[in-house]
């Protein structure tokens, strides 16, 4: 595409920058340079997109190597792809303009389900077929990896193959498949069943699916000889030796997250049973203090940001945190750079940390807890591990250290959740704001408390102990989302919620068999796109969808589930049991914590053995 019809398009749309290159750090390559041309495409807009800290080590990964290539390409908003139809134009990665259908591989970022119409979408403008069965010899291979691959089969019918975990050292092994395969002449089935062959890289069209007459899976088998029963999650043992970008490419306009992102560990132990992340990234592994601080000192010198986001599912349970925070503080403070913390634990001693960790965000922005549940039983029952005379202790901790606005995350519709766990929520925030009050009349300060409620919707993921619970109806969680609207009134309180309607797809898709492709496709075909922005969101869409293909999806996402159901995604292994998930369900129903294995006893989850990988915490 010529950079004249590039500049007339991009006037005509807004935030042009999303389909512009040449922000600093961008890497360009020859692509006469023979190659292996990798396109990462993330199925949602570039403002999202470009915040996403596996795409961007993937990004560093491929590019370090001397015979590949990435480039980046992200959804269109509606302006720019309504451009781009309208005069032929195909979907191309920002770095070259080449269109997309003319890379080897073009790798899909799994992040959330409600965005799986882009995909499609992000296939027909590049001009590919939606399915693998219909792509031929010549076509770029189309793979996927991130945390929803951990179900791949709603998806199983468009992509050509997965990778479940984490992608550090498999992308390279995909690239080396390829290229060998490329040199031999070999075709687009061969290379597909050389890529079958690696670890961790999951064939759908290689697996046969029969059905029992209910609906329900009966058997999932391999239909070729020698590939494996169960795909197993490939982990990155030792996150010092991992790769990590020393460059981060640096948007021209302002994204979701626009910072460093520095990741200290990976993997969570604390057992909440709704959490897929806290199942799926097992086990915990550390970085070094030092290898942090040498990480930071690359990217603070290649990118000018001026702020450090310590990245994790829960930073605050780095072993090391007050060291690290304390070494990065007398580093960095008089350069201006300033350290956050994205994640708090419900405690005192996180509040201090956030304080003495940007002291300068303490009285312009709020502060996040997140108790879950409004009730001490419902914590217990979703293995939270907080208990309301630890939030006390933090909401004034936090009050007395500056703040004058915090924010509570809840979640509704969780298993065996009644109206008392409902009022309990009420209750929570008006002590919160009631606390806040008496600190700053105490402080003698004129500033108004604010406390902002935010409820979602508990959705069943894979692969964790909440997987056989079905969702309430959408009716039964806007009932509880109105109760709450209604009782969370007054002066210095706000709630807000997420759309029922989005909660109940996501969870349809979450636990759904390969069957969902053809509703995928029909919903797409529909105009279904961009299905995370309320503004774009076609519920009705979505049900005509179902009813063309003749699939209930309240057969996915409501029913409850028996233990001894084949579950779609049974043969994908995560390294954490069945039969652990099995026994922190049947906790769960009894009210019965588990506590976490990073300072007690293993608690037999089953993935370091299986995986054969340890734990690795520096601190200890």
């Amino acid at each position: 595409m010529a950079d004249e019809t590039l500049h007339k398009i991009l006037a005509r749309v807004v935030k042009p920058a999303r389909y512009l290159d040449n922000e600093l750090n961008a890497v360009h390559k020859d692509h006469k340079g023979g190659f292996v041309k990798v396109l990462l495409a993330f199925p949602d807009i570039y403002d999202i997109g470009m915040s996403h800290l596996g795409l961007r080590i993937l990004y560093y990964i491929v590019n370090k190597r001397d015979d590949a290539l990435a480039e980046r390409v992200f959804a269109p908003w509606v302006d720019m792809e309504r451009e781009m139809r309208r005069r032929g134009i195909p979907l191309y990665a920002l770095e070259s303009l080449v269109p997309a259908r003319e890379f080897d591989i073009i790798g899909f970022t799994l992040q959330y389900e409600m965005s799986y119409t882009n995909i499609l979408n992000m296939l027909d403008l590049s001009g590919l077929p939606l399915r693998s069965s219909e792509r031929r010899d010549g076509d770029p291979l189309i793979i996927a990896g991130g945390p929803c691959a951990y179900n791949p089969e709603p998806l199983a019918s468009i992509f050509d193959f997965f990778v479940i975990g984490e992608g550090e050292e498999v992308i390279g092994e995909i690239i080396d498949v390829y290229k060998d395969g490329r040199d031999r002449g070999r075709s687009r089935r061969d290379l597909i069943r050389a890529m079958a062959d690696i670890p961790g890289v999951y064939v759908p069209s290689f697996y046969e699916v029969t059905y029992h007459a209910n609906g329900t899976v009966a058997k999932v088998q391999p239909g070729v000889q020698g590939i494996p029963e169960v795909v197993q999650k490939r982990v990155v043992k030792d996150l010092d030796l991992a790769d990590f970008p020393g460059e981060l490419v640096v948007p021209f306009m302002e994204t979701v997250h626009d910072r460093i992102p520095l990741e200290v560990f990976r993997g969570c132990t604390r057992g909440c049973r709704f959490c897929q992340a806290g199942m799926i990234y097992r086990p915990v592994r550390e970085r070094t203090p030092e290898k942090l601080q040498e990480l930071a000192d690359r990217l603070v010198e290649s990118t000018g940001y001026d702020e450090i986001s310590l990245m994790s599912l829960s930073t605050m349970d780095y072993s090391m945190i007050g060291e690290l925070l304390k070494a990065l503080d007398e580093r960095y403070r008089n350069r201006g750079v300033s350290v956050s913390l994205p994640s708090l634990r419900v405690d005192s001693f996180s509040v201090d940390l956030a304080r003495e960790a940007d002291r300068e965000r303490v009285r312009k922005s709020g502060i996040t807890f997140a108790p879950e549940a409004g009730t001490q039983r419902l914590r217990n029952v979703i293995n939270k591990g907080v208990t309301e005379e630890d939030l006390i202790n933090a909401v004034t901790a936090a009050f007395r250290s500056g703040w004058s606005s915090i924010k509570l995350y809840f979640m509704v519709g969780l298993p065996t959740e009644t109206e008392d766990d409902l009022s309990g929520i009420v209750d929570m925030a008006k002590m919160v704001l009631h606390i806040g009050r008496d600190v700053l009349r105490e402080r003698r300060e004129g500033r108004p408390v604010k406390v902002s409620v935010s409820a979602s919707s508990f959705v069943p993921k894979a692969h964790t102990p909440f997987q056989w619970y079905g969702q309430p109806t959408v009716e039964e969680l806007e009932e509880k989302q109105d109760y709450l609207k209604r009782n969370l009134r007054g002066r210095g309180l706000s709630f807000s919620w997420h759309d029922a309607r989005t909660s109940f797809l996501e969870a349809v898709f979450s636990r759904g068999d390969r069957r969902l492709g053809e509703v995928l496709v029909r919903a797409w075909e529909l105009g279904c796109r961009l299905d995370s922005w309320s503004e774009e969101f076609k519920f009705d869409l979505w049900l005509q969808a179902f009813r063309d293909a003749g699939l209930d999806p309240s057969f996915y996402a409501n029913r409850e589930r028996p233990y001894d159901e084949v579950l779609p995604w049974d043969h994908i292994s995560s390294g954490v049991s069945k039969e652990f998930l099995i026994r922190e369900n049947e906790r769960a129903r009894a009210g019965m914590t588990t506590p976490d294995c990073r300072v007690g006893r293993c608690e037999d989850c089953g993935v370091c053995p299986e995986l054969r990988v340890a734990r690795r915490v520096v601190g200890r």
